[in-house]
């Protein structure tokens, strides 16, 4: 009747991280995260994530709690029936299998920090309406050139993660004295 999170999780190993972030990213830009702290929560999740994705971790480790969660099957299989036509059309359009080795070791390790740098960046960005919507997208990214290999939606994810830093830096500078 249904399936366990812990079971998907194992059932897709190291490549878990990318459908990960990408539904938490997604989660990240929604219009759930305007209750405050919840886009606090949010990046602290997104930390928890890329740093274990940082140090190898094969697949990434949840609290026992989360891996319990079930998900009704024939639901679930109804959202992937549904979904499977969409993601068949933007498959190999937009996302594509290209410079795939960045997204292995020691290239993978690197990603893996910059989605913490967004996650990090969120935090001082979460005091100004629609910002932490640059990083939000930087996961959501970071997400799809994982689950895709494509090293082109990575190096977006890079590039926007920068940008993220640049709108927060002002506010950063801003609140050390000096």
């Amino acid at each position: 009747e249904s399936v366990r999170l812990g079971v998907l999780l194992s059932g897709v190993g190291r490549r878990s991280y990318g459908p990960l972030l990408l539904v938490i990213g997604l989660f990240s830009i929604s219009p759930a995260t305007i209750l405050p702290g919840m886009t606090t929560f949010v990046a602290a999740i997104i930390l928890i994530i890329a740093l274990q994705m940082a140090v190898g971790l094969q697949r990434p480790w949840l609290p026992k709690a989360m891996l319990t969660l079930k998900v009704p099957r024939k639901p679930f299989l109804a959202f992937l029936d549904k979904a499977r036509p969409k993601v068949e059309r933007i498959d190999g359009v937009l996302l594509k299998e290209r410079l795939a080795f960045l997204t292995t070791p020691p290239f993978v390790n690197v990603i893996a920090l910059c989605v913490a740098a967004a996650a990090l960046i969120t935090f001082p960005l979460s005091f100004i309406p629609f910002a932490p919507l640059g990083p939000g997208l930087a996961v959501v990214v970071f997400g799809l050139g994982m689950i895709a290999r494509d090293g082109l939606w990575l190096s977006l994810g890079v590039a926007l993660t920068g940008g993220a830093f640049s709108l927060a830096l002002p506010l950063i500078s801003g609140l050390i004295p000096g």
